[in-house]
């Protein structure tokens, strides 16, 4: 589904958008956000175009946010986010489920509380700066993921998104994706192998 931004009817009928004085009402004028962009695959890692979109819109001078829910691995977390192209923050979970075996995890329940707080943590980072308004485009790399672990709330998603402050797209990536969310997207594209 992809629905554009412009507009063709104001111009085939100016009189549609004329307000009487008599009828004028006290109207706010709104922020433009971005679009929401769903990239949807049915395997885990197929996103490398996406990464490959903000390195490049980093390097033209746009901010940009990647957040990689399920990647851990390079010692990273909130604390330690890295700056690539002077304007790319990138930042991986410090404790994720991608690093140890299944079996680890499911023996230790200081483990698994460590990568949900961890994760957890990604989403409060994510939340702040989709409110802040300072970024040009936010990547939430296999978001939905957390959200079918119950690590993130979905509600507490959709409502962010609702109230987000940014000019730029918001990207979210994942496998089993909430119908309420595919229905909030301007955007759905579907990878294939």
């Amino acid at each position: 589904m992809v629905i554009s931004s412009s507009n063709n009817y104001s111009k085939i009928n100016p009189d549609a958008l004329k307000i009487s004085s008599a009828t004028k009402i006290n109207l706010k004028r709104f922020k433009q956000n971005g679009q929401i962009q769903i990239y949807q695959s049915s395997y885990r890692g197929s996103y490398s175009s996406i990464i490959r979109d903000c390195l490049r819109n980093a390097a033209l001078g746009k901010k940009v946010l990647l957040v990689q829910f399920m990647k851990g691995g390079v010692k990273q977390g909130v604390a330690n986010q890295l700056k690539l192209c002077g304007n790319l923050t990138w930042v991986r979970s410090s404790h994720s489920y991608d690093q140890y075996h299944s079996e680890e995890i499911e023996n230790n329940k200081n483990l698994e509380k460590s990568i949900h707080e961890s994760t957890y943590e990604l989403w409060n980072l994510c939340k702040k700066e989709l409110l802040s308004g300072e970024n040009d485009q936010i990547i939430l790399d296999e978001i939905f993921l957390a959200i079918e672990m119950k690590i993130i709330d979905k509600d507490d998603l959709i409502s962010t998104l609702e109230n987000r402050n940014i000019t730029g797209d918001v990207i979210l990536t994942g496998t089993d994706i909430p119908k309420e969310l595919l229905l909030m997207a301007n955007q759905i594209t579907q990878l294939r192998s």
